[in-house]
């Protein structure tokens, strides 16, 4: 088939290298000038850091270089990605510079796909654009005025230089990981930093008690198994035997040990909640140098609270939160997530790709159920994203393939909205629209394999245990699916 794919970040570099190795030809549109996607040099801030070590952010044939650190820079990613490309010949296919403006399903089968060049037509179209699409950035009463004196609002992704900064008062939204690296590299050029959010996240230090590497607390499947999943087998009987007493009891000790190395309760920043909440996908690993910051009084966190307006004092903009109090600003850089959308789908499309409640109706987060020759890749978010996205590409390449089929239409919907009514339950609604799969970023991967029929050995489950997730364990997948489709 001619396959189309629509971004060249992990989800359609790897949906292109897949697709390929299984005997596809490929175009892949990327509106950046540079492969990457949220890693491109267009996206990413000063001091963008992997939430992951490079020895589990990684595609299943290519390990980050030997000479990365741990957690590699938004630089450093981009490049490892630049090589695979590189490595893979995709260049030829990878159109840099084009954003797809619409995309139609064409009559008798396929899409038919618009940019500035011209339209081209694809037997099935691959959407790897992302769900970190466009950034959100909240409505602030008064915005007008803040820029009318002078002041501004940034996404995180449009903050490029700390010259932007630099001697200014300075306000980041959010509590992310995103917000806190943000905010430590603003605390060293601005005048004043000070962080709002609406809600404190836990956070994870990069060794918990100084000694033990976070990777081998949650990027294991025993870290996983913590949190009780939709059904429990094996060792996870144990670990949620009497109403889950052991794994709380585990989790109630790291949530300990985390609150006191990170002097949580002294600087006032213990989140509302248990430790446990990570479950809701929102942990994210602590930036080095935040809390040591706010300890020095260099940062300042204003927690459980929002702007509400933007007003003028003594003839400069002030920012007036939710409290009451007044804190002087420049410059707010919005680190408050994205709104996800596929702005270039026919609105008829879109309405037959999500529910009532605008919730993606994705058979195994990459089918849509109602849309045909459409495909999503990397719509399975994740504590192991490029490897969730790659595993995603070979279901594509499964599917196309005739290794596996699907299940009827009601049986596909029915198990999404259950999936979807547990994912918002199990989030307080905080699930990207069904898309967010953390913390079962493992179990997404095991049963998108089951139904291609091939994944790794009971040894290598067994150690995965203990060890953390090796995404080259799964580098086989591909050639034996290749093999197994040419004997076919």
């Amino acid at each position: 088939m001619k396959i189309g794919i629509v971004g060249a970040g992990f989800a359609g570099l790897s949906s292109a290298k897949v697709l390929r190795q299984l005997g596809h030809d490929v175009v892949v549109w990327e509106k950046a000038p540079d492969v990457g996607g949220v890693w491109s040099a267009t996206r990413r801030y000063p001091g963008l850091k992997t939430q992951n070590d490079k020895g589990t952010y990684a595609l299943s044939d290519l390990r980050m270089p030997a000479d990365y650190p741990e957690w590699p820079t938004g630089e450093q990613v981009q490049s490892y990605l630049q090589t695979y490309a590189e490595m893979n010949g995709l260049l030829p296919s990878v159109q840099l510079s084009t954003e797809v403006t619409v995309a139609r399903p064409a009559d008798g089968g396929g899409w038919d796909v618009e940019t500035a060049d011209g339209t081209t037509h694809v037997d099935h179209l691959v959407l790897a654009s992302g769900i970190f699409s466009r950034p959100f950035i909240p409505p602030i009463e008064g915005r007008e005025l803040l820029e009318e004196l002078g002041g501004e609002v940034l996404a995180a992704s449009e903050w490029h230089s700390h010259d932007q900064v630099r001697g200014k008062d300075v306000v980041v939204l959010g509590y992310g990981k995103s917000a806190c690296d943000i905010t430590v590299e603003i605390a060293t050029v601005a005048r004043t930093t000070t962080v709002v959010a609406r809600e404190l996240l836990w956070k994870m230090p990069r060794k918990v008690a100084n000694a033990l590497n976070y990777k081998f607390l949650m990027l294991t499947r025993m870290g996983e198994g913590l949190f009780r999943y939709r059904s429990v087998n094996g060792p996870e009987k144990l670990l949620h035997a009497r109403d889950s007493a052991m794994a709380n009891s585990m989790l109630g000790s790291v949530e300990k040990v985390t609150t006191g190395q990170l002097k949580l309760r002294e600087l006032g920043l213990v989140p509302q909640g248990r430790f446990a909440d990570i479950a809701r996908s929102t942990v994210s690993l602590a930036t080095e140098g935040f809390f040591e910051a706010v300890a020095e009084g260099r940062i300042a966190v204003k927690r459980d609270t929002v702007i509400s307006r933007f007003t003028e004092k003594d003839g400069r903009a002030v920012a007036e939160l939710a409290t009451g109090e007044v804190i002087p600003v420049d410059v707010v850089v919005a680190a408050t997530g994205w709104t996800q959308d596929i702005p270039f789908l026919p609105a008829d499309v879109m309405d037959r790709l999500v529910d009532e409640r605008g919730d993606f109706l994705l058979h195994r987060q990459i089918h849509p159920i109602d849309v045909p020759d459409l495909s999503f890749a990397g719509y399975n978010s994740s504590f192991f994203s490029p490897l969730s996205a790659e595993v995603s590409a070979i279901w594509i390449g499964s599917l196309l393939g005739g290794n596996h089929t699907l299940p009827p239409r009601a049986e596909m919907l029915a198990q999404r909205r259950a999936t979807l009514d547990w994912m918002r339950e199990r989030t307080h609604g905080q699930h990207a629209r069904g898309t967010n799969i953390i913390p079962f970023s493992v179990k997404n991967i095991d049963e998108v394999l089951s139904d291609v029929g091939i994944g790794v050995s009971a040894l290598t489950r067994a150690k995965q245990w203990l060890l953390p997730i090796d995404p080259g364990a799964y580098a086989h997948v591909t050639p034996t699916l290749a093999k197994r489709l040419q004997r076919a």
